[in-house]
């Protein structure tokens, strides 16, 4: 049997004490970050959509929902809650736990609506941005029965007969919007709010109004189907769907550019391990093929890949942007 010196043993069994010291610390720095970071979703998530059923957003959320059900085995509920921008929702979700299990949708109307006091929950306080979902233009549509069948056109009527225009809701996007066109292209108009884009799509359609601006998804299948016709998309470039439409600032009003931010935003200080969960597996589903196959039919996109920290700069941008219109443009909720 081979022996070692004395002093030799000794060592050993110092080191292999060190070395069972520092495996033992090792294990309890794993357990406590297991501990620290619990699995995510052991629950049902419920996301709330400040819209009514078969919105745009409603739409995608329940889409989306469905599918992060099967990738988490665990019901997504979603939960409308219609009314004033979103204030309704958003103020549910501000007094929500931080823990990830209740999310809320948000989007550019909801931080109008902020601007205008109409909703009254300070949203970068009261929330962390998520993920942005998707990247959609919005279009200017008309009803078939108006004699115009181009930007140059309407604006030419405009400045001749009366007009009457639809938005979703006074301090909606859709209704800024439409006043920056009025603003840019110089004409006057009268605004008519209805509750939700679905309501107005109905009197456009009828001719109760003459026009509106509207996102593609609620937009796309009236178009198609001949009930409303579209004169041009609101966004900066053309929109894959529509190839032959032009942008409204190369139809007659250059610099005109209005263009979506639809997201998912959590409590303010649900913890960011969470949060990047809910991220990338909202980006793994917006990218399936059969997801990305669907927002495409109805000219959408999704939203480039990114992290919640760009998209909190993103949000934080939209902001500065309609602060500052409303401020120049001196429009109020009266």
């Amino acid at each position: 049997m081979l022996k070692f010196p004395k002093f030799y043993r000794s060592r050993m069994r110092t080191r292999s004490a060190s070395v069972l010291s520092i495996a033992t610390l090792a294990l309890a720095c794993g357990a406590a970050t297991t501990h620290a970071q619990n699995p995510y979703p052991v629950k049902p998530v419920r996301v709330l959509v400040g819209a009514p059923p078969g919105s745009g957003s409603d739409v995608i959320m329940r889409i989306v929902s469905l599918k992060l059900g099967e990738r988490w085995n665990r019901s997504v509920v979603i939960d409308n809650r219609a009314g004033a921008l979103g204030a309704i929702s958003l103020d549910i979700a501000a007094q929500a736990a931080p823990d990830g299990y209740t999310l809320t949708t948000l989007s550019a109307q909801n931080l109008t609506g902020m601007l205008l006091k109409t909703v009254q929950v300070d949203i970068p306080k009261a929330f962390t941005p998520v993920v942005r979902m998707v990247v959609l233009p919005y279009l200017l549509v008309v009803t078939p029965s108006l004699p115009v069948s181009s930007v140059k056109d309407l604006i030419a009527l405009a400045k001749v007969k009366p007009l009457v225009y639809a938005s979703s809701g006074t301090g909606s996007v859709v209704h800024l919007g439409m006043e920056m066109f009025k603003s840019m292209a110089g004409v006057p108009m009268t605004h008519i709010p209805y509750k939700g884009s679905g309501q107005s799509m109905v009197d456009l359609i009828g001719g109760r109004v003459q026009l509106a601006i509207t996102n593609s998804l609620t937009a796309t299948p009236l178009v198609r189907t001949a009930k409303l016709r579209a004169l041009a998309v609101t966004s900066a470039r053309r929109s894959a769907a529509f190839p032959d439409l032009p942008t409204i600032a190369e139809a007659g009003v250059p610099g005109f550019d209005l263009s979506s931010l639809y997201g998912v935003f959590a409590p303010a200080k649900t913890p960011m391990h969470i949060v990047r969960i809910i991220n990338r597996d909202v980006l793994e589903v917006m990218y399936s093929p059969e997801l990305k196959e669907k927002l495409a039919a109805d000219a959408a996109e999704p939203a480039p890949r990114h992290t919640p920290e760009e998209f909190q700069k993103a949000v934080a941008s939209e902001v500065q942007v309609w602060d500052k219109f409303i401020k120049t443009s001196g429009i109020k909720i009266e």
